[in-house]
């Protein structure tokens, strides 16, 4: 058995060592459809486990983030969840865009993964594209 003190999903932890400056992962509630030909790394167990944010926090503590795309509707639908969003990013000095949730999902056909967590809160999805570290 190897050591890790980073991700322990074995899938998760490659998608994010291939991952590189442009590429675009998604992080995604359990109910976002996800294209045929992007990578599913499916965390999901059940209703609300693992939740969207804890799946989020695993993969920044990873990835360098220079964008962040959101879907328009999470304002209304779902405020509490964009302010916790909101203060991970602007901890990270990075920019969030929002565009209608059907521009979104075609958006999440760029994604070299999706990474499904088993949130049940309308919205909570968020399309990284990764920066550098240097």
């Amino acid at each position: 058995m190897r050591r890790n003190g980073g991700t322990l999903n074995g899938q998760l932890a490659r998608v994010i060592s291939e991952t590189g400056h442009t590429d675009r992962l998604v992080v995604t509630d359990a109910g976002l459809p996800i294209p045929s030909g992007v990578e599913r790394v499916d965390l999901a167990l059940r209703e609300n486990l693992p939740r969207f944010l804890d799946v989020l926090d695993a993969v920044l503590d990873e990835v360098a983030v220079e964008a962040v795309l959101l879907s328009e509707e999470i304002r209304q639908a779902s405020p509490e969840m964009l302010a916790q969003i909101e203060e991970r990013f602007e901890r990270l000095g990075v920019a969030l865009e929002f565009v209608p949730h059907t521009e979104f999902k075609r958006a999440t056909g760029t994604a070299r993964a999706a990474v499904r967590s088993g949130e049940f809160t309308p919205y909570a999805n968020v399309l990284l594209t990764a920066g550098v570290v240097y």
